[in-house]
């Protein structure tokens, strides 16, 4: 019988990526559920997928019927814009931890298997030259820092979820997602700074011919991976062949695509200058250095390097990250500015 799933925050960005790789790809049923549906256009109307308009903290009775009918439940929904940590971080801990836990003690309740999006974020600011999920020491500011309070709450619910299955035995995956990239992402049509993350804010820094801000020069360095990456990593961990990732972490990463946010302002000008119409932006466009106390507030703090390891990930899955930086890139453009379709390669 096929495997039925559900992921609550399917219109997110890895929901909606994830949803239509799983009706391409598997003869899974999927069951999805999101405030809104905007990019969940390819999938909708697909006999094997079944979304509903809905809020997690609200159709309680709707999940909980479906975290009985499903045999795996992802639950996807989440802030996870730095910017909102620190305007508002109540309201990220009340979605990010309190609305998630109820799901997972359903999961528990009804011995179903989780797959639960945690962060590269639990890692801090630890200095270890590569990020590892079982060695790697999780370290956060003091408490005034705001910023952390993301962190903070996805590492106590990686907590919880083990416990649960040390205790009762519940089936978990905790994937660590580190700067996922691709379509979809984020809104490129919106100009309004600090409306997107990094990767998506500078692509529309130049839509609109905005500076392209680099908070404290732009030396931090990120490993960004393609959203077609990180799905192959997701679809092996929910088949789970042979239980590889039965109780396990894993960061879903690419080490080689490690580049300071200055280079990755650098390298996604360059890539404007293969869409003709945007010759002007990319004459137009320069970069400006924003100390990040103006940017975010002065509640934030930078984490300057983010490398993971990935071994863990290879041996269990047998998987590994294909897509360079400047193809990942090149198909993000490709999809938003010249409306080409994109393959999860």
């Amino acid at each position: 019988m096929p495997l039925r799933v559900l992921i609550l925050g399917a219109n997110g960005f890895i929901g909606s990526s994830l949803t239509r790789a799983i009706l391409t790809q598997k003869d899974w049923e999927v069951f999805g559920m999101d405030i809104g549906d905007h990019k969940l256009e390819d999938s909708l109307g697909h006999p094997r997928f079944k979304f509903v308009e809905g809020d997690i903290t609200i159709n309680r009775e709707w999940i909980e019927y479906h975290v009985k009918k499903c045999d795996v439940v992802i639950p996807l929904v989440a802030i996870a814009n730095p910017i909102q940590y620190v305007k508002d971080p109540l309201r990220v801990f009340e979605l990010d931890f309190e609305a998630n836990l109820e799901i997972v003690r359903r999961c528990a309740k009804y011995k179903k298997r989780v797959i639960f999006p945690s962060t590269s974020e639990v890692y801090g600011m630890s200095t270890d030259e590569k990020l590892d999920e079982a060695t790697t020491s999780l370290v956060y500011g003091p408490i005034e820092r705001q910023r952390w309070i993301y962190a903070c709450s996805k590492q106590l619910l990686d907590r919880v979820i083990y416990a649960y299955g040390v205790r009762d035995g519940l089936d978990y995956t905790l994937f660590r997602p580190f700067n996922w990239i691709g379509p979809k992402l984020d809104d490129v049509m919106e100009p309004k700074e600090g409306s997107s993350r990094l990767f998506t804010q500078f692509i529309s820094n130049v839509i609109f011919k905005k500076p392209l801000q680099l908070v404290d020069g732009g030396k931090q360095s990120r490993s960004f991976t393609f959203i077609g990456d990180g799905v192959d990593a997701l679809l092996r961990i929910i088949e789970n062949q042979d239980g590889c990732a039965s109780r396990q972490i894993f960061n879903i990463g690419n080490p080689r695509n490690d580049v300071s946010v200055a280079n990755l302002a650098k390298m996604i000008v360059t890539a404007f200058r293969d869409y003709p119409d945007y010759a002007e932006h990319v004459a137009a466009a320069k970069t400006v250095v924003v100390p990040s106390g103006t940017y975010f507030g002065k509640y934030y703090q930078d984490i300057q390097r983010r490398v993971p390891a990935i071994a863990h990930a290879k041996k269990q899955l047998g998987w590994a990250p294909k897509v360079n930086l400047k193809r990942a890139i090149k198909l993000t453009l490709d999809y938003h500015l010249a409306h080409k379709d994109y393959r999860l390669e």
